[in-house]
């Protein structure tokens, strides 16, 4: 069999992706014969491999014993590695795949929650329709995430909330909305047009899964008054969101936006929340000084626009 070519041209590298597989197969059988014919090997090549992958590393990577290979702590750290190695390499598959079809151009593009479940899909279908020889990957990810990495070059195009110190970045004005609460009808809070954030610490919350921006941004929130929020229950968007609070589960921290799209028979009632930080604009993110690519410009113009005409 012709070896490939090592990873990288190193002398403290000479192992390739056939070696990774196959310790990873091996780590997950804990067996050196299934590992093998997981990647269709030979038990004695797969032997040969592990023992050159060992001494390349100068570590041994298992522990033999009677019920099997364990993984030693250096084993542990190479398979996490490898995963990673595999994950990146399948994510340029995905992100390869879209030329060979015909796709022309290709734009990434970072959105926190509040974007990505209210304002963004209207007018992402709106510009892939102008522009159907392009793609665009769409990430959630928090403001703060999306600042760092359009500051520096990881993506062309964010959209957020707050920048923090906005440093790196160019800002252009894109939606206008705020954080509200929602109570269902007869709760407590129902007669009440504002309330302070501190005020409803101790009541039972509706959020979107964990992972999600702004389940980031609320915990936080409550974090920075030395609180933990009691969360009822977890869901997938903010119409969920509006649906649970509605049939009284808890109440919930949601855009505005979020309550009139959400177009329930009997919405939840909604409170004003006399925080600062509820006022939650959405600005599309840009390197500063930085030149975008043309479809990456086209889209840039395209929620600039889409913000422009939804402005009263």
């Amino acid at each position: 069999m012709t070896r490939q070519a090592p990873l990288h041209n190193c002398a403290s590298m000479p192992y390739d992706l056939i070696d990774l597989r196959l310790f990873t197969a091996i780590a997950e059988e804990r067996n050196l014969t299934r590992g093998a014919a997981r990647v269709h090997l030979a038990p004695s090549s797969a032997s040969h491999r592990l023992r050159q992958l060992e001494e390349a590393l100068n570590t041994p990577l298992f522990e033999r014993q009677a019920r099997g290979l364990e993984l030693t702590r250096a084993g542990e750290t190479l398979l996490r590695n490898a995963r990673q190695v595999f994950a990146r390499i399948e994510q340029m598959h995905a992100d390869l795949s879209p030329y060979a079809a015909g796709i022309r151009g290709h734009v990434s593009l970072w959105a926190n929650t509040h974007a990505t479940h209210s304002f963004l899909p209207d007018d992402l279908a709106g510009f892939l329709k102008q522009h159907p020889q392009v793609s665009v990957s769409l990430e959630e990810r928090t403001s703060t995430e999306i600042a760092l990495a359009v500051a520096s070059g990881e993506v062309e195009v964010g959209v957020l909330a707050d920048a923090g110190s906005g440093a790196g970045v160019e800002l252009i004005p894109y939606r206008r909305d705020r954080l509200v609460l929602i109570v269902p009808g007869g709760h407590a809070l129902a007669a009440r047009a504002q309330v302070c954030f501190a005020e409803v610490l101790d009541q039972a919350f509706v959020m979107l899964h964990a992972g999600s921006a702004i389940h980031t941004f609320t915990m936080n929130a409550a974090a920075a008054l030395g609180r933990h929020l009691d969360v009822r229950i977890q869901v997938r968007s903010f119409e969920a969101v509006c649906r649970m609070v509605g049939a009284g589960v808890g109440i919930g921290l949601v855009p505005r936006s979020a309550v009139a799209s959400a177009g329930l028979r009997e919405p939840p009632l909604v409170l004003e929340m006399d925080e600062a930080w509820a006022q939650r604009d959405l600005q599309v993110c840009v390197r500063q000084g930085g030149v975008l690519s043309g479809f990456a410009a086209a889209l840039v113009d395209r929620l600039r626009q889409s913000g422009l005409q939804a402005r009263p």
